[in-house]
């Protein structure tokens, strides 16, 4: 078992970002919306952490309760869209082609 992610045996493996869930579900509608662009498996890695890291995290564990969401669907589309501009003008590019 990896234990990585405990501290002095409490498991925090359980403790998300609750943004990730979000941009995951409107991954598939935006890139939709760009019919010429057919991103790499590393694209894919990187819109989805641009998208992460330009959001506020939203940390909650297990069974938190969440009374309202502060970042909108919205936002998360208007940061998906600039994460996929990016990556497709700016591919990481490791040697692929």
């Amino acid at each position: 078992m990896d234990r990585k992610f405990e501290y002095n045996g409490v498991q925090l493996d359980s403790v998300r970002n609750r943004n990730e869930q979000r941009v995951l579900r409107f991954l598939p509608q935006v890139l939709d919306e760009c019919q010429d662009y057919k991103p790499t498996y590393l694209d894919i890695q990187d819109i989805f952490a641009l998208t992460l890291n330009n959001l506020p995290p939203r940390y909650a564990q297990s069974g938190s309760i969440v009374l309202r969401e502060s970042v909108s669907d919205e936002d998360i589309l208007r940061e998906l869209r600039a994460a996929v501009e990016r990556v497709e003008t700016s591919p990481t590019g490791r040697g692929e082609e």
